[in-house]
């Protein structure tokens, strides 16, 4: 009898079952395409054709096609020939990376990403984007029980509101910009 178990997410085993899982279930892409089932055998030789070119990752020679010096580049490398694991037919394109992170192809870090999506934001829902100062407000520990703030649950649905609020106020800026009626967003 087999046993049946759950995942969880946020629980510690649940990154170790997905990565099991993913294992055995790519494991052998290959060993299912027998010689009988031509269809099948040729989609497989089109997609390994088609990720022959494909960069699998950050030191892969296929970054050349797209003008992006592969990482620990040497002489010689040519796009095509590149004979990592993701590559081989019995893998069928499930090893490597598929893409960089942004900061290599963006030159941004993941800091500046964030201000240039809140001034986005801002300048959608017509709010200034001035520079805070940084003593507008002074951060310090509550004491427990202190009758001046709100219980953590009122605090927590005050933000979600908020959120909401926002969300709600974007969505109805899109649509009017692309000329659509703006309609009460589905609960």
């Amino acid at each position: 009898m087999a046993r049946v178990q759950g995942v969880l997410a946020g629980t510690s085993d649940a990154d170790k079952a997905i990565r099991y899982l993913s294992k055995y279930l790519t494991k052998s892409l290959g060993d299912g395409l027998d010689g009988d089932q031509h269809a099948r055998c040729e989609h497989a030789a089109r997609l390994v054709e088609a990720l022959r070119h494909e960069p699998c990752s950050p030191s892969c020679a296929n970054w050349l096609r797209y003008g992006v010096q592969p990482k620990n580049a040497k002489p010689g490398m040519v796009p095509g020939r590149c004979r990592g694991k993701a590559h081989k037919p019995g893998h069928l394109g499930y090893a490597g990376r598929r893409v960089l992170v942004s900061r290599k192809w963006s030159n941004k870090t993941l800091a500046e990403h964030k201000q240039d999506r809140r001034t986005w934001v801002l300048q959608a829902l017509g709010l200034d984007d001035e520079p805070t100062d940084p003593h507008r407000y002074t951060w310090k520990p509550v004491p427990a029980g202190d009758g001046n703030v709100p219980p953590l649950a009122v605090r927590l649905l005050r933000s979600i509101h908020e959120r909401q609020r926002w969300r709600e106020h974007l969505r109805r800026l899109e649509a009017s910009a692309l000329g659509l009626p703006a309609t009460p967003a589905a609960a």
